[in-house]
């Protein structure tokens, strides 16, 4: 366990016995296609379900929800790099310029899927790729070091493709789900609405006590119904 981990178990109410962290993780892709429009919106609409995601964490004392962001381009970094507490997390807008290293990003994840730094008393992270288009690197490589490890393997895998240009083929890939497939976002108001479910029904599932006693000996948290979303006659779509 961490040493942010075991910090914020003292914090809360019933102590270290009483909670395990979740690591959610914002996997983004900032390419030099992201630019303009779909960008501003990314950073909107994460923007705008903070609030609402600080509410289902705080709804659940039994999870430590740890908030963390990786952005892609011509490389990969973290964005957000420490585990966050929900109740302090905070968005900063992210620029998109250049390649899109997926592969790298994919990577990076997985170092800290590793045990240590991971806790075997976490709950199954929760990992959301966006993307609006085809990785310029060895994206299977990359995938193939996330899905190797357990906690790759257990986690909650959800896939955002912005526009038409993203390739769905691999968002499949990332998600590895027979039930789950690629959210479409086509418009600002779509994307709004699929990071808002991401950053409250999905988050709530993984966290709620009654998913933590099934989740022994499955890989997944049963995922909520996805949302419908259709795009008005006056929406610009990408």
């Amino acid at each position: 366990m961490s040493k942010t981990e075991k910090i914020i178990e003292k914090r809360r109410p019933g102590g270290a016995l009483a909670t395990r962290p979740l690591h959610f993780i914002w996997i983004t892709d900032c390419s030099g296609s992201m630019a303009g429009d779909k960008i501003q919106s990314l950073n909107h609409a994460i923007r705008e379900a903070i609030p609402a995601m600080q509410g289902v964490a705080q709804e659940n004392p039994y999870a430590n929800v740890l908030v963390r962001a990786v952005k892609f381009s011509d490389a990969a970094q973290w964005h957000l790099e420490q585990p966050t507490p929900v109740a302090d997390f905070k968005w900063e807008d992210l620029d998109a310029d250049g390649l899109t290293d997926m592969g790298r990003a994919m990577s990076l994840v997985a170092e800290q899927l590793k045990m240590p730094p991971m806790s075997d008393r976490a709950l199954p992270p929760v990992l959301v790729l966006i993307s609006d288009g085809q990785p310029t690197d060895d994206f299977e490589a990359g995938l193939a070091q996330l899905m190797a490890l357990p906690w790759g393997k257990k986690a909650v895998r959800i896939g955002i493709a912005i526009g038409d240009d993203a390739d769905h083929d691999v968002l499949q890939k990332f998600i590895n789900h027979p039930d789950l497939k690629p959210l479409q976002a086509n418009n600002a108001e779509q994307l709004v609405r699929y990071i808002r479910w991401v950053s409250t029904a999905v988050l709530k599932s993984a966290s709620a006590p009654a998913s933590q006693a099934k989740l022994q000996n499955v890989a997944n948290v049963p995922i909520p119904p996805m949302p419908v979303v259709t795009i008005t006659d006056a929406a610009d779509v990408w």
